[in-house]
């Protein structure tokens, strides 16, 4: 058997989003019940090229309740000064997925666009757990290429209808309104008035907190914080809200509440659960009676898995992508 090759285009035809969704969401639930094998993400760094590489590989096992199991593995770097020194983005990725019975690469496929798509999937499974069911506005404090997904995304868990976006950069907001503004009333705004809808996403690489306040009832997906001291939401909003993680030890080093966790202005007991254990019913997302809401998002391997999983089953489905004789036949 060949080994299908899914550049961006490939993988973005291949992609429903609803199904990355459902798959990122299942694979969450497997992470809090056990049934997965995610090693710690390990990093080489680099800074006589300003960067560094990072794997990030996984295994789920979802044979008894959703009829499928996957491995894979992404390399992934982070480069800031590729834009400007090599017209090459800062974050690329390559994912390799894998049939776990047999080993064989089923498919080499595009890791940036699919780190895009499962980002916004894991925004839309903390939405659908922790924001107000009736939430119709939404707050893009940052309209790069992620609040695309974001917007994307929590459309398919809430009936979205306004949605406001801030950004310094005024041709990125342009940019985006261009794209949905025959699907939603969207306009640009300041940060306080994006902050202070039903559901606010951030994405933004900020260092100095830049929400300083949100809606008395407003979900938050803290996206943007990638790694250490990098920090989007004020002390004080986080201190008071009901927080959900996607990984203990990844966010507090480098998720948006790392900062607030070094300096001791956050502890265990500010944390409400992982998201898995939510997503699995072991600890309620949202109750009556809660306020703010915050799930910080570090991005897990399980989570490029499961995508690759739906992108792969589609694109056999539909004839998408390219084959190519990776493995020898001799043994």
């Amino acid at each position: 058997m060949e080994t299908l090759l899914l550049g961006p285009d490939d993988v973005a035809a291949s992609a429903d989003m609803a199904a990355v969704i459902d798959a990122v969401e299942a694979a969450f639930g497997a992470d809090a019940t056990g049934d997965v094998q995610m090693p710690a993400k390990s990093y080489i760094d680099l800074p006589q090229h300003d960067g560094d590489f990072r794997s990030m590989p996984a295994y789920i096992d979802r044979t008894d309740e959703e009829g499928w199991e996957a491995a894979g593995v992404k390399w992934v770097n982070s480069h800031p000064s590729n834009p400007d020194d090599h017209d090459l983005p800062t974050v690329m990725g390559t994912m390799i997925y894998s049939d776990p019975e047999t080993a064989l690469p089923l498919a080499i496929l595009d890791g940036t666009t699919l780190t895009r798509l499962r980002t916004g999937a894991a925004a839309a499974v903390a939405t659908r757990h922790l924001a107000r069911e009736d939430a119709t506005t939404l707050g893009l404090v940052g309209a790069g290429i992620q609040a695309y997904s974001q917007l994307e995304a929590i459309a398919q868990v809430r009936d979205i209808e306004q949605v406001v976006v801030a950004d310094v950069d005024r041709d990125a907001i342009a940019a985006l309104i261009e794209r949905y503004g025959d699907d939603f009333a969207i306009h640009e705004g300041p940060i306080v008035e994006a902050a202070s809808c039903d559901i606010v996403s951030t994405t933004t690489p900020v260092r100095d907190p830049i929400v300083d306040a949100v809606g008395s009832r407003t979900h938050v997906n803290a996206m943007g914080a990638d790694a250490a001291g990098k920090h989007e939401i004020a002390d004080d909003v986080l201190a008071d809200a009901k927080i959900v993680i996607d990984d203990h030890e990844q966010c507090t080093h480098s998720g948006e509440i790392n900062v607030p966790w070094s300096e001791g202005t956050l502890d265990a007991d500010d944390i409400h659960a992982e998201i898995g254990a939510v997503v699995a019913g072991q600890k309620p997302g949202r109750e009556d009676g809660d306020g703010v809401t915050v799930f910080d998002s570090t991005g897990l391997a399980i989570q490029d898995v499961a995508a690759s999983h739906v992108v792969y089953e589609h694109a056999r489905e539909q004839d998408i992508g390219t084959d190519f004789p990776l493995v020898g036949t001799d043994t």
